[in-house]
Order: C-alpha cells, then structure tokens, then sequence
C-alpha cells in the first residue's frame, strides 16, 4: 500500500523544511523561530492560525466540506533537546548545545505534511485543529498549552499524535492500546552540609558521602518497595558537588527521574524519596530538601482510536508491516496529559537507522515524512468521511 501520492510528490520539500528546522535547533519554550515558520507555512496554505498558547505554541484551525461538528486534533511537538550533535551531515545544528536528538524537527514537518495535503484537498468533513506543541522533553509544554485553554478554545473529540521509531524498520508503523508508555517524576535533591579542608573532615558533615548515602539508598526504593510484579524506575542521573581537591563542599545535589505505569506506584515512590531524604538528613544531622515533580501522565491509548490508527496504517503501509506491541515502553510523552482530557492514541513510524534517540549521533530518515503525513491525513478522511449523497 502506497503514501498518499499528492503527499510524496512534494516530499522534497517537507525535506527541506525538516533539514532546516533541524540546522537551527531551540529548546522548550524558546520555539520562536520554528513557531513562526509553522504559523507562516499554515497561513500560506489558507489554514487560520493561533499563536501563544503555552507560550510558544500554534494551532491551526482547518474546516473541511460538509456540515459536521465532529473536531480533531493533529499534535506534533517542536522542540529540541539541550545537548551536543556529533553527526557530519550538512545540515548538522548550527547552535552549540542544541541538537534536534529526539526528531522533533520531523514530527513538526509529518503534521505540516498533512496539514498541507488537507488545506489542499478538504476531502473531509468536519474541523481539524493542528497542535503544533513547546517544550515536549520535560518542561511541560503539554500542560502549558491546556492550562491556556487548549481544548476549551480548540475542542477536540479525538486527539492523535506519533513519534519516530528507530527501533522499528522502515514501512512499520507500532501500535499498542492500553497503557503504552510511563509517567514519569523529576526530582532535585539537594543537600546541605557543613564544609571543611580536605585534610580535616571531622570538621565537616560532608555534603559528598551524605549524597553518596543517600543515592544508594534510594536505589532500595524500587528493589524493595515495589511490587516485583510491577514496573518501576529510579535513574540518579546527576550529582553536583564541590570545586576544588581539597575543599569538602557544604553542598551537594543529586537529580533524577522516575518512571512507573501506575500512577499510585509514582506516588509510592515520591513518598518513599521524601521519607528516605529525611531520614538520611536526620541520620547526618543535615538539612536534605527533595523536591520531587509530576511531569508527565501514563500514556494511556484508548482502544477505538487505536483501531483508527490500525485501519489507516494497513492503507498507508503493507498491512504485514502493522506492529502490533506487547511491551509499553518506559519512555514517557507528554502528549498523555491531552490524552488525559480527550479520548486519543499514539503511534509509532520506524525508520532505517538504529542509532537511538537522545544520541549524540542520531539521524531521522527523512523516508518516514511522507509516510507520517499520510498516516495523519488518512485518521482525518477514515474519521471524518465526506458523505457522498449531500
């Protein structure tokens, strides 16, 4: 089963807009400039435009033929992550310290794709809102645009939304209804000691092996507080202290996510920080402050629009190349807090290439753009047909 061909016919050109969008990177909140191109590109194509909810976010607002009052929504994320590339393309980020290392440059081309492909066609019948989204990798960009009132200014009936996949081949697209991906907490802890000379530490209460304590003792949260049955994950991913070889700092911070697919076991697990935190505080007669965050809901895709996505995948693609997963992945997407208020589901397009995302040297295949945008403009026809007989 083919692309959409009025959609492959002008690939090179979403190719272009992804490359472009990918030499100049920006990190959640700070899309100025890739908002600006998505609002300029929607307008060129006829489709009424909305700026500024969540900060930097767009919306786009298509009406089809026909009389329907049935509204979607197309969500694609803009930002990118706060690291280095190291790839040799030509098109390789022109901003140190930003990188394009989650394909997010692709997923804003797939929806501009398909919000082309329908402005140009209109071959449905009803209203399509194209979410254009900020700050996806950690910072909320989700609850942003519906604390704006996304939905109670662009109401949706079903929302959809993918990511690239490049532990899938290309030609594959994944699919999996229930809890597909995990919630997931932030959390920065921060101790604070008493310094000393290096030479000289029963002097101090020293903010380093506390943090150390501490760390191991957190890692007995999911080992020993968890139902073994159960998934869970506590990463330490950053530990900051002192400045000098012979300074015992006064301070030091340990940072980290967890990830669960069952929200009463995140809150287990945040409970269990704070209660460890005091109780090592109180042990090392320091202060120890554990800020742990909510960031993102459990991805949670609901079984009739997962059919959606299966029946317009198996037109899209060979149907022998529909994935159908067993596993949820402990990755979290924000895009679960809009699935939260409206019913929706979440997809998957593989492509060629195995470097993983988040990796330095990851490289989205631009094969899979004209292959996203007929996935979205198909889930628009099958989900609001034109009727025939009007």
């Amino acid at each position: 089963m083919p692309t959409i061909d009025r959609i492959q016919n002008f690939a090179d050109e979403l190719t272009a807009i992804r490359r472009d969008l990918h030499a100049h990177p920006e990190i959640g909140f700070e899309e100025v400039r890739t908002s600006g191109i998505v609002a300029d590109k929607l307008k060129q194509w006829g489709i009424e435009v909305h700026r500024g909810l969540g900060g930097t976010g767009v919306v786009g607002v298509l009406t089809g033929k026909g009389n329907s009052g049935k509204r979607i929504g197309l969500r694609a994320d803009m930002d990118a992550l706060p690291m280095e590339e190291n790839t040799n393309l030509k098109w390789r980020s022109t901003i140190p310290g930003r990188f394009h290392g989650c394909g997010h440059d692709g997923h804003t081309t797939i929806l501009l794709g398909s919000a082309r492909y329908l402005a140009e066609t209109r071959n449905f019948d009803g209203t399509v809102h194209f979410i254009f989204q900020p700050a996806e990798e950690g910072l909320g960009g989700a609850r942003a645009m519906i604390k704006d009132g996304l939905f109670e200014k662009f109401p949706c009936d079903e929302v959809y939304g993918l990511h690239n996949a490049p532990d899938l081949n290309h030609g594959e697209i994944g699919i999996m209804a229930g809890p597909a991906m995990a919630g997931a907490d932030f959390f920065d802890i921060t101790i604070r000691g008493y310094g000393a000379h290096g030479a000289m530490p029963e002097r101090s209460k020293d903010a380093v092996v506390i943090a150390m304590t501490l760390g191991q003792a957190l890692q007995t949260i999911v080992s020993r507080n968890v139902d073994p049955l159960k998934g869970a994950v506590l990463s330490i991913t950053q530990i900051h202290a002192g400045s000098a070889y012979n300074v015992i700092p006064d301070e030091a911070k340990l940072c980290g996510t967890v990830r669960s697919m069952s929200d009463q076991i995140r809150a287990l697990i945040r409970e269990r920080i704070r209660t460890i935190s005091a109780g090592v505080g109180a042990a090392f007669e320091c202060e120890i402050e554990a800020d742990v965050r909510d960031t993102f809901s459990v991805l949670i895709n609901r079984e009739e629009q997962t059919r959606v996505i299966e029946e317009a995948a198996r037109t899209v693609v060979d149907p022998a190349k529909v994935v159908k997963r067993t596993r949820p992945k402990m990755g979290s997407e924000d895009f679960a807090d809009m699935m939260q208020m409206v019913p929706g589901a979440y997809f998957w397009v593989g492509h060629d290439g195995s470097v993983p995302l988040h990796n330095p040297g990851y490289v989205l295949d631009d094969k899979i753009l004209p292959v996203g945008a007929s996935m979205f403009a198909r889930i628009i026809e099958t989900r609001l047909p034109v009727d025939s007989h009007a």
